[in-house]
């Protein structure tokens, strides 16, 4: 029987919703709109579209978002100063930093530049540490929306399995805290993991997050799991497909997020929620 599948850009357009009549009570309560800034260096073409994206979002659901454009060849300190400018600004309540940046900007000083209550990437290190001790904080948008997915689906979290194959500091190791947080016993995997598909078919929720086209295979899958594909990557013929070997790990699959349309949407709109969370904390401070 081949798998439900879960619709993320469904799920996600129904809590920009929910998110936007929320932005509208925070503009009538405080006398001014929710603010998200976002930073593009340069312009890598893949970058544009998913800021595109991004503040398109924000029109939506009534967030005032404002993109700055530095040039390519700007230097860190020019960088810095724009995020320090953003971070002193009570009209901006997110600040996010287009990644990748150019190579010659150390990322790691710019994400640690971000004020972490505007932190909507969630990738400085104050919420990455609230995180792994179970503080309140901004979470990271892609795992943030894995695990609204797998709790509108009802997905059985406590004593369950979960597998993580990818272990970058934005979507994998997040997101195994978030799961072992919620219950789950969890295993990571990444590219020295030896057997994988011995880890991957005990997996009663597996995760791929890798960037590699087709890396999960149908016999890698334990029947009846949930999975979830996160990777992204476009093939030599333009499509654009995930880790996961769809059509056949559907068919062994309870359920399964398509590439596109599954956890893409779900990203932007935890950008939106964690904006709003940034705005309403500020506003009681």
């Amino acid at each position: 029987m081949p798998a439900q599948l879960l619709d993320g850009k469904s799920l996600a357009e129904r809590l920009r919703q929910t998110l936007a009549e929320r932005a509208k009570q925070f503009n009538a309560r405080t006398g001014r709109p929710a603010g998200l800034a976002v930073i593009l260096v340069g312009n890598n073409p893949a970058s544009e579209v998913y800021v595109r994206h991004k503040v398109a979002a924000c029109e939506k659901a009534t967030i005032a978002s404002q993109l700055v454009r530095l040039e390519a060849s700007c230097t860190t300190e020019a960088l810095l100063s724009q995020i320090e400018s953003l971070n002193n600004d009570s009209q901006v309540d997110g600040i996010l930093v287009q990644l990748p940046l150019p190579e010659h900007i150390p990322e790691k000083r710019v994400i640690e530049a971000i004020a972490p209550n505007k932190d909507v990437d969630g990738f400085h290190p104050a919420n990455a540490g609230a995180l792994f001790t179970g503080q309140p904080c901004l979470k990271p948008c892609t795992p943030f929306g894995v695990m609204v997915m797998l709790e509108q689906i009802k997905a059985p979290l406590r004593g369950a399995h979960a597998v993580v194959v990818g272990a970058s500091n934005i979507v994998g190791k997040p997101l195994a805290m978030m799961l072992l947080q919620a219950g789950a016993t969890v295993t990571i995997c990444n590219s020295k993991t030896l057997n994988l598909e011995e880890k991957t078919r005990r997996a009663d929720i597996l995760i791929a997050a890798v960037g590699r086209p087709s890396l999960i295979t149908a016999e890698m899958v334990k029947p009846g799991a949930v999975v979830i594909d996160v990777g992204i990557n476009r093939l030599d013929s333009g499509k654009l497909v995930g880790d996961v070997d769809f059509e056949r790990v559907a068919q062994v699959a309870q359920a399964i997020t398509p590439v596109p349309g599954g956890v893409g949407p779900m990203t932007i709109a935890m950008l939106l929620q964690n904006t709003l969370d940034a705005a309403e904390a500020a506003s009681l401070s």
